[in-house]
């Protein structure tokens, strides 16, 4: 793969069956950051955006073990003292992780970029690890009867290369902005690879908490990724030889180094990208033998193994864009599964998939454990894409597919608001018809042919309690209970609600309503979800897939309003209880009423009883408005909810809230902050200030036990700035507060 910084610039190969680019990763032969990327923020930089609001969410996660026994001194973590007095305010901000197997490069870092050897690693000595790991466990998910016939379920399934940011001084915790890839599609993808790496900064990169625990709230494993690059852009070829040595015991130190910084950090395992040219077959079996010691010592963890086609068994580079004789022996050998999958170049023809997924099964594997590379870093939905050579309309799929930075769905636009940016990306995962039951003929989407069309959704809701809120893990100001508790933007992907897979499916004999996540106005979160248009008839919206055993004393509720200058409408929600009989087939909903929604009336929550489904399974979840009238409907969904029996009680409260570290200059303070976790079922914890007047302000959340403030700025004359920290339950219901301050200097 070619690489400038954090993006790339893909070469075209001749033989590709279109302009099929080849692989392309995220490496530079200096430090600078990648054009294709925006620039990572100075320290200063986040620490001013914060400043006008007086606080920013910047969130963070530590490990289940972060917290000390009761009993236990809770002491800050290794070098934080360090980093406290007389430091400049940002001067704590925890990043995501990166290093180089051992051997460093000649020379000195640039700016902002720090140079670590992961041989020398341990999780004792990570100051950023509580920041940094993920606490959300890989949930299991199911596949519901698929929207339309022309999707396949068990056979192709996507990967997805992101590079969520930079690899030096990319925040663990989100950012200050509502401008960010907040990728909400999991249903369609089976793995993410936390894409980025470079010879000037590091180039094994650990993923960030936030976008390890959204994807595992959804079923979505994530990978870190190893990338070796090509000695043009400064690849070195002892980073190989460092990647792959043995000890003195016939042991690959650097390969249960992986294991542990996956364990502790909580991921999924590793895509291993060797591009560094000037091997032999030699180093090509040591090569082959670390990835299989990779497996061993990850099997435990049940860590998984991506091999990108680059490296073969002779040891040199040459991108087959197939598996073939010179590179299965990475994937299968005589002594079994060495990568669980592999990422074909993007050089492959359509007779080099057939090809390649025949020789799968040859070995006894299954031919969609291979993702063949289709980049859209450049030109998204207008990429030139072969895809009959992959997940053909009319017989079987040939092979898997994986997208090389689907974040163009935001880098390419002009307006990068959260409404923008989720408009494009439901066109690139749904199509231009935004209803994945009802796609736009082939070639009405100039010849793209969007996931949602070819690859069978998933879910992960399958108990009770369940709750959504549409909260799409970014936002331009914060709400509880439709109030706004903070006006300052954020991105956290670790606090994003389990969305309905399905985009959006409509059932109506009238004009379709548009249906989007919608950010002008919550319940809860940054979002909510709004239908909107002229109805001529009652319009039925398809949210969750799920398979929830319903009790005797099922309470559905729903938080709705319309918008002022709405006509009225009148709601009901529906449970389906049966399958349909086959895709495409219409979901058969029981219907119950759940009011009406009058103009300006503000939110209201209506409770349905499930008595009369009672020991029956729920297979899915709708709503349909009736409009009263002939005006335009405008209609929110706040929350939606599903549980049994009267409100449970509220979670148990965290405690021993502490600043761990702070930083003040002139009346605005860096802070990290800890507590120890509360007992019993949490979904994340919610951190505000109390401010003199007695008002709360949203600071952050966070799924462990750990947060960075990178500004909190003093109100007026007070004393101290007094923080409070929650757990809040799968309902959403908040526990009582935990509570300590900061005292300010002077």
């Amino acid at each position: 793969m070619s690489e400038s910084g954090n993006g790339a610039h893909p070469r075209t190969s001749p033989s590709s069956p279109s302009p099929s680019p080849s692989p392309s990763s995220p490496r530079e032969a200096s430090a600078a950051p990648s054009p294709s990327c925006a620039p990572p923020p100075a320290r200063r930089r986040i620490l001013a955006a914060g400043a006008g609001a007086g606080a920013v969410t910047l969130l963070g996660v530590p490990p289940a073990h972060a917290a000390p026994p009761e009993g236990a001194p809770h002491a800050a973590p290794p070098e934080i003292a360090l980093r406290g007095p007389g430091a400049g305010p940002a001067d704590l901000a925890p990043y995501a992780s990166y290093w180089f197997p051992d051997t460093l490069p000649h020379g000195t870092p640039g700016p902002g970029i720090v140079w670590r050897s992961l041989k020398q690693w341990s999780p004792e000595s990570d100051p950023d690890l509580a920041h940094n790991t993920a606490t959300v466990p890989l949930a299991a998910r199911f596949t519901p009867v698929p929207p339309h016939p022309a999707v396949r379920a068990g056979q192709a399934r996507i990967a997805s290369l992101v590079s969520f940011g930079p690899t030096s001084q990319n925040p663990s915790q989100g950012v200050p902005t509502a401008d960010t890839y907040a990728f909400t599609h999991w249903a369609y993808i089976d793995e993410l690879v936390f894409w980025g790496g470079s010879a000037g900064e590091g180039i094994v990169l650990a993923p960030n908490a936030p976008v390890v625990d959204a994807a595992h709230r959804n079923g979505v494993p994530v990978l870190g990724n190893v990338f070796l690059p090509p000695v043009a852009y400064g690849g070195d070829l002892q980073w190989t030889r460092d990647l792959v040595q043995r000890d003195a015991h016939g042991r690959f130190p650097i390969a249960e180094q992986l294991v542990r910084v996956a364990v502790a950090y909580g991921f999924d395992g590793w895509f291993v990208n060797a591009e560094t040219d000037g091997g032999d077959s030699a180093l090509a079996t040591r090569m082959r033998e670390f990835l299989r010691a990779l497996r061993a010592a990850g099997a435990a963890h049940d860590l998984r193994i991506t091999w990108y086609d680059a490296m073969n068994s002779t040891g040199r580079v040459g991108w087959q864009g197939a598996l073939n004789p010179l590179n299965q022996e990475f994937f299968e050998d005589r002594a079994g599964r060495v990568a669980d999958t592999v990422f074909v170049d993007f050089r492959w023809s359509a007779q080099g998939l057939a090809d390649s997924g025949a020789l799968a099964e040859r070995l006894g594997r299954s031919r969609h454990e291979l993702w063949a590379a289709v980049d859209t870093e450049s030109r998204g939905w207008d990429s030139a894409v072969d895809w009959e050579a992959i997940v053909p309309r009319g017989r079987d799929h040939v092979v898997s597919y994986g997208f090389y930075r689907p974040e163009w769905t935001r880098n390419h636009l002009a307006d990068r608001s959260p409404g923008a940016f989720h408009r494009a990306d439901d066109r690139f995962w749904t199509g231009g018809s935004l209803d994945p039951a009802r796609p736009a003929p082939d070639g009405a989407d100039g010849g793209w042919r969007a996931p949602a069309t070819v690859v069978a959704d998933r879910s992960t809701v399958a108990a009770l309690p369940f709750a959504c809120s549409f909260n799409t893990g970014h936002g331009e100001r914060w709400y509880e209970r439709g109030e706004a508790v903070s006006d300052a933007p954020w991105s956290h992907l670790g606090l994003q609600d389990r969305l309905p897979g399905r985009r959006w499916t409509v059932d109506t004999a009238g004009p379709r309503p548009s249906v989007t996540l919608d950010f002008a106005r919550a319940w809860r979160g940054g979002s909510s979800l709004l239908v909107a248009g002229r109805l001529t008839a009652p319009a039925a919206v398809g949210l969750h897939a799920t398979r929830m055993r319903l009790p005797g004393a099922g309470v559905l509720e729903l938080v709705h309003a319309a918008e002022p200058g709405s006509a009225p409408v009148v709601v009901e929600v529906g449970v389906a209880v049966r399958e349909p009989a086959a895709p495409g087939g219409p979901v058969p909903y029981t219907w119950f009423a759940a009011g009406t929604a009058g103009p300006g009336a503000g939110w209201r929550t209506a409770r349905v009883g499930l008595s009369s489904l009672a020991g029956r399974t729920a297979y899915g979840l709708a709503v349909r408005i009736t409009a009263r009238g002939d005006g335009a409907v405008s209609w929110r969904v706040g929350a939606l909810s599903v549980r049994e029996g009267p409100a449970r009680p509220r979670p148990s409260a965290p405690h021993a809230l502490t600043v761990d570290a702070s930083a003040e200059q002139h009346g605005t303070a860096a802070v990290r902050l800890s507590w120890r976790r509360a007992p019993g079922p949490v979904r994340h914890y919610e951190l505000h200030r109390l401010l003199p007047d007695g008002t709360r302000r949203f600071l952050g959340g966070t799924c462990g036990t750990a947060l960075y403030l990178p500004a909190v700025v003093r109100a007026g004359r007070e004393r101290a700035a007094v923080f409070e920290v929650r757990a809040v339950d799968e309902l959403y219901a908040a526990s009582a507060p935990a509570r300590t301050v900061l005292a300010w200097a002077r």
